[in-house]
């Protein structure tokens, strides 16, 4: 279960840094635009990563794979 979490964190800084690089390489002998679509498809999918992993760990903890293991009470 951690490994699939690691994975998607992986990918959602993964998604961030492409976003990043394609920031910084604005205007740099491309056409007018090219690298603020890219930028905007790179930050879309670092949302849409988030947001599936916040489902799959709300599913997973439907399913019982994931237990709160919080502070005991009286501490």
């Amino acid at each position: 279960m951690s490994w699939i979490i690691a994975v998607a964190l992986l990918g959602i800084l993964a998604a961030l840094a492409t976003a990043g690089l394609f920031m910084l390489r604005r205007g740099r002998g491309e056409g007018p635009g090219s690298s603020d679509k890219r930028m905007a498809r790179a930050l879309a999918a670092r949302v849409a990563l988030s947001v599936a992993l916040f489902l799959f760990i709300l599913f997973a903890y439907w399913m019982g794979w994931i237990t709160p293991t919080g502070v005991p009470v009286g501490r």
